[in-house]
């Protein structure tokens, strides 16, 4: 079931803040630090807890890696004494998260045994495949600080694939990945390797953007991309060639049809419009523009489609470059 809906107060540098998600894809623009990021962790992390019979809390904590693991950090700076919560709301079932800067460890969360079972994946601005080897063993022996993003992306990479034949759609989606990565895929022992007729490559040798997009490959290969599943990508765009934006365009939109829900952060304008382009008035696509208001306070604005994005801090950079690259030009002219 899809993610519809957050509420935060006093929770990180939200003040007070509800958003409505679309079921299909949802990108958030803004400048920087206004809480993109933040967004869809709280919303991942609601989608995965009680899954271990842990609390919302706790994965709060494991998602965010506040000083000390203590949730109370996670009260916005100068309100710990009146504290806040996270409320996520997937489907008609709910939950929600009071936070106290009070407390040293984990809140106390209220858990619905009738909670929907939402397969999650967050794949984070850093690449993670090429360090694999290791990294879960260590993680779960050691307090390492590593956010629980990149121990739980690393599990789901590691499924095998499914023994299910694989749909026309999703072969579609793997041979537009396998085109521009130039293979399949393959793990041997706790290593990633792009493979095809010239042999096997490992990915400590690979591009980082074909890193990235193998990661994608094998997240539909091996099933953990499926109807009623969420997909939360920070930065798709980081240390991907522009030429290749349109293939991930495609294979998002490819998803959100197949009923995966998409949210994506994102500082680029090729990607946005790649987006404005290719989609269809049958997709389901939200723009969230978070942007801070008259009273500095971190605001939202949703809207369907792209020329109605407002502010759009990207659009406006972009505006910017085009008219100052006609100045110069005008300025050369005899």
């Amino acid at each position: 079931m899809p993610v519809t809906k957050i509420k935060l107060e006093n929770f990180t540098a939200f003040k007070d803040l509800e958003v409505d998600f679309s079921p299909g894809i949802n990108a958030l623009v803004g400048a920087n630090g206004t809480g993109k990021t933040h967004l869809m962790k709280a919303c991942y992390a609601a989608c995965d807890y009680g899954k271990e019979d842990r609390s919302l809390a706790h994965e709060l904590v494991g998602v965010f890696l506040p000083s000390g693991r203590a949730s109370g950090r996670l009260v916005r700076q100068g309100y710990e004494a009146v504290g806040g919560f996270v409320e996520v709301h997937v489907g008609v079932w709910h939950v929600r998260c009071y936070l106290s800067g009070r407390d040293t460890r984990y809140a106390t969360t209220p858990t619905d045994p009738q909670r929907p079972d939402t397969k999650s994946v967050y794949i984070p601005v850093k690449e993670t495949l090429a360090n694999a080897p290791g990294f879960l063993s260590l993680y779960a022996a050691r307090e390492v600080n590593f956010e629980q993003v990149y121990s739980d992306i690393l599990l789901k990479a590691y499924l095998p694939a499914l023994r299910k034949p694989v749909d026309d759609d999703h072969r579609r989606m793997l041979d537009s990945l396998e085109n521009v990565i130039g293979g399949k895929v393959t793990v041997k022992g706790e290593e990633f390797f792009l493979s095809n007729e010239q042999g096997d490559l490992e990915f400590t040798l690979l591009a980082e953007g074909w890193r990235k997009l193998g990661l994608l490959w094998l997240l539909i290969r091996n099933g953990t991309l499926q109807k009623g599943s969420a997909l939360f990508w920070d930065e798709p765009e980081a240390n991907l060639n522009p030429k290749m934006f349109k293939v991930v365009i495609e294979v998002l939109l490819e998803l959100q049809r197949g009923g995966v829900q998409v949210f994506f952060a994102t500082h680029d304008y090729v990607i946005l419009k790649e987006l404005d382009l290719q989609m269809t008035e049958e997709d389901r696509v939200a723009f969230h523009s978070l942007y801070r208001d008259e009273d500095g306070e971190i605001a939202c604005y949703t809207t369907g489609h792209y020329l109605d994005i407002h502010p759009n801090a990207i659009g406006e950079a972009f505006d910017d470059l085009y008219d100052r690259q006609i100045e110069r030009s005008m300025r050369r002219v005899p």
